[in-house]
């Protein structure tokens, strides 16, 4: 998935396919629809974002998306059980 947007007010594009995943995590179970999987990616300019994928009650609201995040917010990411 590849997407335009705008994080700390700079424009910037977040690809799954040239980013590194560094983690991942599923949230409840297949068929929940506040279930949802996300994985952390790094791109090579060193941002982060996180790629999701959800049910309708889910934070991503029945689809996929992707949402850029602080190296702060990776590393809490990171750190969650």
């Amino acid at each position: 998935m590849r997407k335009t947007k705008v994080f700390e007010g700079k424009k910037h594009v977040y690809d799954t396919k040239t980013a590194e995943a560094i983690g991942h995590r599923a949230y409840s179970y297949y068929g929940d629809p506040a279930g949802y999987e996300e994985t952390l990616y790094k791109t090579k300019g060193g941002l982060f974002f996180l790629w999701g994928l959800g049910g309708a009650d889910s934070p991503y609201g029945q689809g996929e998306d992707i949402r850029p995040i602080s190296e702060r917010e990776a590393k809490a990411w990171q750190k969650k059980k």
